[in-house]
């Protein structure tokens, strides 16, 4: 691990501070009623006033909804250009993109007078965070030693934690300014991260292997190569970079390439991985955790608050999650988070259930015990689905379908994250408790998805990383061509 590695990586993985932030301050500021009463003044009013609407359907608004989720679809169509972007240009120029789109996104949200201005701010961080969520974790992954590379990746995961917290924290203080201007400071303040990353990339040396599929200078990518692993002796490394590139020059459309059979286990994983991180209902929790906890009647400093804690709680055992991922592996994490996820979404459902009715709150003592399965139910993520629905997808496309496969990763990321987010608050009020099941459901087929069908990939180099679906018993079929032995375990 060379300090120019750490340094480079923790500069790109700023792009995750931006998501981070983006997520955590949206459901911050939905809550405040000063923002409510300019922008949604029919929530506002249905928050304050109305005491026949159920506690489920309060927030349930299509407006509200749509400043929210304009950011995912803006994301989901960014990320879709961004990869003929990073391949053409290298993982650099994207990561500047998002940089200067996430500024000038921030900069309309703080000024914003109405909603359109508040709507377009929105969709500029969207493209921001799209170019931002293609590139960074493609960008950590080629940087990283094999051996670290876990705990790399799953630091793009660690830094939307930060994002989150900061978030909340910021929330936190400026709801208590009296002016009722606090919610401008809270968007506003995004720019700050969108400035270090913008100003930061442009001194991000580009990756070996993007160097190479680009330029094909072999003795510039052997010097970067060697500046970045510390070490003269870098020729196997090189060697597989090499062989990886002149493979995937021969590849006209990795779109198309990556339908073809053989890399059925990809295409697979690509999709399921970013559908059921959306599905284990996360997004939700950090969303509209302060309206949830409002719905179950805490006040709004108290469910900012509680808010907070929840973010300090997913950054924590995130962080436990990149110390022991390269050790323990992917697949014990990934099911034993399940485990965890599935036990509390039933308990608060059940809680719920039984104690919140469509008027009145629950009793402190029972808002509390919520607050801490909520909490639990937060570690699972962080050690699970969290970092690791980033971390495996980075690491499993060889380099010709490398950035296709990650864009598809991330749009089917936005896609299902658009979807959660877009009928959440409808679902809260028709379903009412019955949400917490629908997303404990999901999280048990995830869980027998991975036992069944994930391979375990800790310490296998990238480039070697397709000899993992050779060996495995389902994915063998597809993945063993023609002609060809399988391989050895």
């Amino acid at each position: 691990m060379t300090p120019f590695v750490i340094l480079s990586c923790m500069m790109a993985a700023m792009g995750g501070v931006i998501f981070g932030y983006d997520i955590g301050v949206s459901g911050g500021v939905t809550s405040m009623e000063p923002f409510l009463k300019k922008f949604f003044p029919e929530v506002y009013r249905r928050m304050t006033e109305d005491t026949k609407i159920s506690n489920y359907c309060k927030f349930d608004s299509q407006r509200l909804t749509s400043f929210t989720s304009s950011l995912y679809i803006a994301g989901l169509i960014a990320s879709l250009f961004a990869s003929s972007v990073t391949k053409a240009f290298g993982r650099k120029p994207s990561i500047l993109i998002g940089g200067a789109a996430f500024l000038s996104g921030a900069a309309l949200g703080g000024a914003a007078v109405n909603i359109f201005m508040l709507i377009f701010g929105r969709v500029l961080l969207g493209v921001g965070v799209g170019f931002a969520n293609q590139s960074v974790p493609l960008y950590l992954s080629e940087m990283a030693p094999s051996q670290f590379r876990g705990a790399i990746t799953n630091g793009f995961q660690f830094c939307v934690g930060i994002g989150v917290l900061s978030a909340n924290l910021i929330n936190y203080g400026t709801q208590k300014i009296k002016a009722g201007w606090g919610w401008r400071i809270s968007l506003a303040m995004a720019a700050v991260p969108a400035f270090i990353l913008t100003v930061g990339s442009l001194f991000l040396p580009d990756t070996p292997n993007s160097l190479i599929q680009r330029t094909n200078n072999h003795p510039k990518a052997k010097l970067l190569l060697q500046r970045i692993r510390g070490t003269e002796d870098v020729e196997a490394e090189l060697e597989d970079i090499i062989n990886a590139s002149s493979i995937s020059k021969t590849m006209k459309n990795p779109f198309n390439q990556i339908l073809q059979r053989k890399y059925r286990p990809q295409l697979v994983m690509s999709i399921a991985i970013p559908f059921f991180q959306q599905v284990t209902g996360i997004n939700v929790i950090a969303f509209y955790a302060p309206v949830l906890f409002r719905t179950i009647g805490l006040g709004e400093s108290a469910s900012l608050m509680s808010a907070v804690l929840t973010g300090l709680i997913g950054l924590i055992t995130t962080f436990i999650s990149m110390l022991i991922v390269d050790r323990v592996g992917r697949r014990v994490l990934f099911k034993f988070g399940g485990i965890q996820m599935f036990v509390c979404q039933v308990i608060i459902g059940g809680i719920m259930a039984a104690q919140l009715g469509d008027h009145g709150g629950v009793s402190k003592g029972c808002a509390f015990l919520l607050l801490v399965l909520i909490s639990i139910y937060v570690a699972g993520f962080g050690l699970s689905w969290g970092p690791l629905g980033w971390l495996v997808p980075s690491e499993i496309f060889p380099l010709e379908i490398r950035s296709a496969g990650q864009s598809i990763n991330v749009a089917v990321n936005f896609l299902f994250t658009f979807i959660v987010a877009q009928t959440f608050l409808s679902m809260l009020c028709h379903f009412k408790y019955g949400t917490f099941f629908f997303f404990g459901g999901w999280v048990a087929v995830m869980t027998m998805f991975v036992h069944l069908f994930l391979p375990e990939t800790k310490g296998v180099p990238i480039e070697q990383m397709e000899n993992v679906w050779k060996s495995h018993w389902f994915w063998k079929r597809f993945a063993v061509e023609e002609g060809e032995g399988e391989v050895e375990k």
